[in-house]
C-alpha cells in the first residue's frame, strides 16, 4: 500500500472545490488516510518549496500558496503516486487531458488546484512536514 501526499490549493479552497475534489479522489479508489485544513506561513511555503528556490516562479509560488487557506492530504492505495499525479493531470490545465482535475479546475500553471508527490522520497518527504504518525490512519 503506497502513500502520497497531496494539496488542494489556495485558488481551489476560496472556489469551493474542495469537496468536488475529494470526491474524485475517493471515487477513484485512493483512501483519504490524513486531512488537515491549515494555512501556510511564509516561512512554511519557502521551506516546503526550497527545491524551488533558485526557480524564477519561487517567490510567486510561495505568495500564492500563503495567500488563503490550503487543505493537505495523505492518500493511499495502489500505485497512489501515479494514480493521484494521473487524476490531478498535467501541470498546465491547457495541457491536461479531458476530465482531470487540473482541466476542470485549473485556471493556470500556477492556480492549477491540486499539488502532488512525484516520488516515494518526496512523497516521504511531504507527508512528513504536514503530519506526525499519529494523525494518520494505518
Amino acid at each position: 500500500m503506497e502513500r502520497t501526499f497531496a494539496i488542494i490549493k489556495p485558488d481551489a479552497v476560496a472556489r469551493h472545490l474542495a469537496g468536488d475534489i475529494l470526491k474524485r479522489i475517493e471515487a477513484s479508489g485512493l483512501r483519504v488516510v490524513g486531512l488537515r485544513l491549515t494555512q501556510l506561513s511564509r516561512a512554511d511555503a519557502e521551506s516546503f518549496y526550497a527545491v524551488h528556490k533558485e526557480r524564477p516562479f519561487y517567490g510567486s509560488l510561495c505568495d500564492y500558496m500563503t495567500s488563503g487557506p490550503v487543505i493537505v492530504a495523505v492518500l493511499a492505495g495502489e500505485g497512489a503516486i501515479k494514480r493521484w499525479r494521473d487524476l490531478m493531470g498535467a501541470t498546465d490545465p491547457a495541457k491536461a487531458a479531458a476530465g482531470t482535475i487540473r482541466k476542470d479546475f485549473g485556471q493556470n500553471v500556477e492556480q492549477n488546484a491540486t499539488h502532488g508527490s512525484d516520488a516515494p522520497e518526496t512523497a516521504a518527504q511531504e507527508i512528513a512536514f504536514f503530519f506526525r504518525g499519529l494523525e494518520l490512519l494505518p
